[in-house]
């Protein structure tokens, strides 16, 4: 390798305003021997098989010109795989990873249904292939969410009342459209929804935290060997009246939430599952994306205890954990070791 100890590890990140303060993040919580750099694809001279990169050394910024790293951690948000793949060539096969961080929920559903983790997965559909009515009247509560979803935008909770009326809320609880059972409901969607592709997913009776929705946030990564393990397990805890915890009010360790509402053995057995389920549905992701080094799994708990996966996300938001300073270091560290653990098989 020319560089045993000291390997090259590049972080590709989309913006080149951004490599700066990505780069200072990952440089700062690990004691690796490596170099670190980022770049952008932009910054990709593939006939030189050279890239322009920063980095950071000794609290002095350069850009220069490096050779092609010996490992590539993917930062950027993409669904398409054509910059991977010719990296790839160049480098190695599965010296990239996070190669799809963009994740399709669609494709990730069918994929968890077909798996032993089938009953931790609500009914889905396709929402151009369901009559919206004959889904509420069985499952009275469900979500819409686009297929390719970021940070719970555009999700909407319809739910048919006792009394016949359709209730359609976005973000917060209260409803947004209310519509009469023979109106027809199918047609309001239509034209709230666009042309985009929607998923519609059987809606989980939420477990509250004082009357505060939540969820549970697992973060999965590899590390220095090359293994999967749960990094770090919190909560999002929603805004008062709202669902959607993407616009959450607080992130809290699991451990200060559960035993708030459950005996320390139910607490034991939700905290295993966690574990085990999570590190499962990576396993299972890798399967069909292709190489991974992170991702979360986000699960809800309804109010008979069970847990729920409601999705999958390949780029997992780490600007959440800020207070939580805790697992700033192993968040940040991991995918550096992983990426060590690469560069030397």
């Amino acid at each position: 390798m020319g560089l045993e100890n000291h390997p090259l590890i590049g972080i590709l990140v989309t913006k080149r305003n951004s490599r700066k303060r990505i780069l200072e993040l990952y440089q700062r919580y690990h004691n690796l021997n490596l170099k670190l750099c980022a770049f952008t694809p932009a910054d990709i001279l593939w006939e030189e098989q050279r890239i322009i990169g920063v980095s950071l050394k000794k609290g002095i910024w350069k850009q220069r010109s490096f050779p092609f790293p010996h490992v590539v951690y993917n930062r950027c948000y993409n669904k398409k795989l054509i910059t991977i793949q010719r990296l790839e060539e160049a480098i190695g096969r599965n010296k990239c990873f996070n190669n799809i961080n963009f994740f399709n929920k669609w494709d990730l559903y069918n994929l968890l249904k077909k798996s032993n983790l089938n009953p931790y997965v609500p009914d889905t559909f396709l929402y151009h292939e369901v009559n919206i009515f004959k889904v509420l009247d069985k499952y009275k509560l469900v979500y819409i969410k686009p297929s390719y979803g970021l940070k719970g935008r555009s999700v909407y909770r319809v739910e048919l009342t006792d009394n016949g009326d359709i209730h359609i809320s976005m973000h917060s609880l209260a409803p947004r459209n209310i519509y009469r059972r023979n109106e027809g409901i199918q047609e309001k969607l239509d034209e709230l929804l666009g042309l985009k592709q929607y998923m519609v997913q059987q809606g989980i009776r939420m477990r509250q935290l004082d009357h505060q929705y939540f969820d549970i946030r697992v973060l999965v990564q590899k590390g220095i060997i090359g293994e999967w393990a749960v990094s770090t397990i919190t909560c999002r805890v929603a805004y008062k009246h709202y669902f959607n915890t993407s616009m959450c009010e607080t992130i809290y360790d699991v451990a200060d939430i559960l035993p708030q509402l459950f005996s320390p053995e139910e607490t034991n057995e939700i905290l295993q599952s966690l574990y085990e389920v999570s590190v499962t549905a990576a396993q299972e992701a890798e399967t069909y994306i292709g190489t991974l080094g992170e991702l979360s799994v986000d699960f809800v708990l309804d109010e008979q205890r069970k847990l729920w996966i409601i999705e999958l996300n390949g780029k997992p938001q780490k600007s959440i954990y800020e207070d939580l300073k805790s697992v700033n270091r192993i968040i940040y560290s991991r995918p550096l070791e992983y990426a060590y653990y690469l560069s030397q098989s």
